[in-house]
């Protein structure tokens, strides 16, 4: 099996003693497999776990995953009591010298600064461990998913065109015999027919050229991750058709290089989202 480097993947699951957990998988092109995360405060000792339980899965691609606390359980309202009485006895002080007389209804006091909080329940990061890990696991699954799916439809294509080569390859070699009798026949010395062959001589380019679609078609037939492996077959194809296409001396045969060219530029731009 193929898999694109670029797919998405989420969970979300409850954890009683925090709220719902969601986990957000996302993932690019890139050469190697680099791992992004963005996870809540005080879970940053479960790093290298979640990294772990994502590579296990994905070899190459930048992955970035999202963990995010939804519909969190509240802590506890805190009121600072004694703040609160400092801060009307300094009230009532000014009152007095002032002679005014402010109305200090219950709003404006707990808007005073300091006098009401929010403590947020604190949950121990390895007591929710073994629910995240199943969590961020079923992400991944859903992540390889994708990223299966569009393997596939790549797959498919890359096939298309590698067969579409190698039948132009076919072409290739036939019409080449055809213009080489007939450049022949206009030489008149076994030196010039000599010199002409030795400048003119594909038979090595067009072979090798032929082995590496071939291999090709059999490294995506046989799946994995492969996208480096299939890069560098490309990159060799390439080379061989350049030279092919500097050493033709035929228009016919020119032309069908030109096509072989640009169906090996559409290979390598498509192996590019291969892991």
């Amino acid at each position: 099996m193929i898999q694109s480097m670029t797919g998405f993947g989420s969970y979300e699951t409850e954890i009683s003693s925090l709220g719902k957990i969601s986990v957000e998988l996302r993932s690019t092109n890139h050469k190697f497999l680099e791992t992004v995360l963005h996870l809540p405060e005080g879970s940053l000792s479960l790093e290298e776990r979640i990294k772990k339980t994502i590579e296990a899965k994905v070899k190459r691609g930048r992955v970035t995953c999202a963990i995010n606390i939804l519909n969190r359980r509240g802590g506890d309202v805190f009121i600072n009591n004694g703040l609160l009485k400092k801060y009307i006895t300094k009230i009532n002080i000014l009152k007095k010298e002032l002679k005014i007389a402010p109305d200090l209804t219950m709003d404006t006091l707990i808007r005073l600064p300091g006098v009401l909080t929010l403590e947020e329940q604190k949950v121990s990061p390895e007591n929710i461990w073994p629910k995240l890990k199943i969590a961020v696991s079923m992400a991944v699954n859903n992540l390889v998913k994708t990223r299966s799916k569009e393997g596939e439809a790549l797959k498919i294509y890359l096939r298309g065109q590698v067969d579409e080569l190698i039948s132009g390859l076919s072409g290739i070699k036939a019409r080449l015999k055809i213009s080489l009798k007939q450049r022949l026949k206009g030489l008149a010395t076994d030196e010039e027919r000599s010199s002409f062959l030795r400048e003119t001589d594909t038979t090595e380019e067009v072979d090798r050229l032929g082995f590496h679609a071939r291999n090709f078609k059999t490294k995506i037939n046989r799946g994995g991750a492969i996208g480096k492996e299939l890069d560098f077959i490309a990159q060799e194809m390439q080379r061989e058709a350049n030279t092919l296409a500097a050493k033709t001396f035929d228009i016919a045969v020119s032309s069908s290089v030109l096509k072989i060219k640009s169906l090996i530029e559409k290979i390598r731009e498509q192996v590019q989202n291969i892991e």
